[in-house]
């Protein structure tokens, strides 16, 4: 039987746990302690970090509380999604109808590929199989996943599925009837019989069922658990709690609040080129790259498609691959996206990525990433020359005389230092400004006008001609009296300060201890002066 009573078709669910930590810290072992934040809370975090007591959720300061060694990472979710691609593939193998929860977790209809493979145990254990392959894991054993019940959740869940190495990613998989249930199912690593699913729900707590509202109220009612709140009545809890609580309600129920939605099966817009015998040099790739995007172009606009992402794949003749994300927001045209083409391949020879041994290249291909429907650009009327379409191709023309790199912009960015208050980003890529935070130490506004790229260094003396030094309680050894910069000594007529600024405390190699001051001297210059670790240096000066 595939279909539980209720008509809630079975789903199977593959989970990978800690998918935001494998993305972020791939090579982080069974011992390391690494969190991934998102919005200055733990958004996964890995086993060593587990054992010290952080959990998802957690505010940052109570996870590095718990776990002083604790590794941040933030959340790379282009990184997530690409590196879950070959899961997906492995899942795909065994029906075209997958869908993608979130990078990590996926899940297909158990009913037509479990009759092919030979009823649901033999179809979990051979995804969990290809998973595992594809995960990069030694091939288990195959093996029926262990049925779990109301009896077994959450007080004494049975044994997780063999996992041969904690370095590596994990994988497990759990059948059940409903998306749902069949996800509770996969991270307890069970196959819930059918028309068994609300049994196996009833010990969950409230919490479980996603909505965070309703589970407080619920709380405050005195239901606490999916197997109380299942045993309302249908028509009473939609009265009360509305069409969210009625979904929520069938979910308890074991029942379907909505079905599997596959991934429909995208365009292949890529184009190609190959090389036999292999290329050896990088310019004949250069030259190749500008018919590719001519063709990219060309495609895009027949689908009435645009891209926020362009992917550079480069092939050798031993096998080697390296590929790089360039965005551009729909407006990168075949001569641009040639020229990064080129810095690209320059900028993987300078960092010795594919050495003489690889072989030529032997395949370059450019992969369109982001797909969106082509809204058009509002053009002047009469012929008119549009003022931004000159300003892209006089950009595009001084980007390719002095490189990617050569041309950039400024955007505002997190900090304490007006140095670290603004980015510079190339011209044509996307910039995500960081989510605004509260930056304890922070110079206030007014702010510098004037910023050096590096800090000048400074001596500040006292009246006695001692220099000037501050505690690690920001307490000031003497009032600044005088200044030596450039080789001139200056008169100090006025200041303000220390403001102190710990940054990363936790980490000792990373800890930094600093303290600014505003002085102003007699030539009628306004200066900031910070000192770090003994040295003073001007970091930005005033109007």
């Amino acid at each position: 039987m595939t279909t539980s009573e209720a008509g809630a078709p079975r789903a199977l669910v593959v989970w990978c746990p800690d998918w935001p930590v494998v993305a972020t810290a791939p090579d982080a072992g069974a011992d390391r302690a690494v969190a991934v934040l998102e919005s200055g809370r733990v958004l996964a975090c890995s086993d060593a970090a587990r054992a010290a007591g952080v959990r998802r959720g957690q505010r940052l300061r109570l996870a590095q509380r718990l776990c002083p060694d604790l590794e941040l990472r933030d959340r790379d979710p282009e990184a997530e999604t690409r590196l879950f691609e070959p899961v997906v593939a492995a899942v795909e193998a065994f029906t075209p109808r997958v869908e993608v929860l979130r990078p990590g977790m996926c899940a297909i209809p158990v009913k037509g590929p479990s009759r092919y493979f030979g009823g649901e145990e033999a179809l979990a254990a051979r995804i969990h199989t290809a998973v595992a392959t594809a995960l990069g894991r030694p091939t288990p054993e195959a093996h029926p996943l262990p049925e779990g019940v109301a009896s077994d959740h959450p007080g004494s869940r049975p044994r997780p599925q063999p996992q041969p190495d904690a370095a590596t990613p994990r994988s497990q998989v759990g059948v059940a009837d409903g998306l749902f249930a069949a996800v509770l199912a996969a991270r307890a690593a069970v196959l819930v019989p059918a028309g068994r699913t609300a049994e196996f729900l009833a010990p969950y707590p409230v919490a479980a069922l996603g909505d965070e509202p309703l589970a407080d109220l619920l709380v405050r009612l005195g239901i606490h658990t999916v197997g109380d709140f299942a045993e309302l009545s249908g028509p009473a809890v939609a009265d009360r709690f509305g069409p969210t609580g009625a979904a929520a309600h069938r979910r308890a129920r074991g029942l379907q609040s909505r079905p599997l939605a596959p991934r429909p099966e995208g365009l292949d817009l890529t184009t190609e080129q190959l090389f036999d015998p292999p290329e050896q040099l990088a310019e004949p790739l250069v030259f190749v790259a500008r018919t590719l995007a001519e063709q990219l172009h060309t495609r895009l606009g027949a689908v009435g498609l645009t891209c926020h992402r362009v992917a550079v794949e480069v092939t050798c003749a031993d096998g080697r691959t390296a590929s790089r994300l360039w965005r551009h927001e729909g407006r990168l045209g075949a001569s641009a996206l040639a020229e990064r083409v080129r810095w690209q391949l320059q900028a993987w020879q300078s960092a010795a990525t594919f050495p003489d041994e690889a072989g030529g290249f032997t395949a370059l291909r450019l992969v369109p990433d982001g797909l969106v429907p082509d809204q058009g650009r509002q053009l002047a009327l009469w012929g008119q020359a549009v003022a931004e379409d000159r300003v892209e191709r006089a950009v595009a023309r001084v980007q390719a005389v002095l490189g990617h790199a050569g041309l950039r912009r400024i955007e505002p960015a997190g900090g304490r230092g007006p140095g670290e208050q603004a980015v510079r980003v190339p011209w044509g890529e996307v910039y995500e400004a960081p989510a605004p935070a509260p930056w304890p130490g922070r110079l206030q506004d007014p702010p510098p006008s004037v910023v050096p790229r590096t800090p000048v260094p400074v001596a500040v003396l006292d009246a006695g001609g001692t220099p000037v030094t501050v505690s690690g309680r920001a307490e000031v050894s003497a009032p600044p009296s005088r200044l030596t910069l450039d080789g001139r000594l200056l008169q100090v007529t006025g200041w303000t300060g220390p403001w102190p600024a710990v940054e990363y405390w936790w980490d000792p190699a990373r800890s930094r201890r600093r303290a600014r001051f505003q002085v102003a001297v007699a030539d009628g210059r306004a200066l900031l002066l910070t000192v770090e670790g003994g040295h003073w240096s001007v970091e930005a000066a005033y109007d």
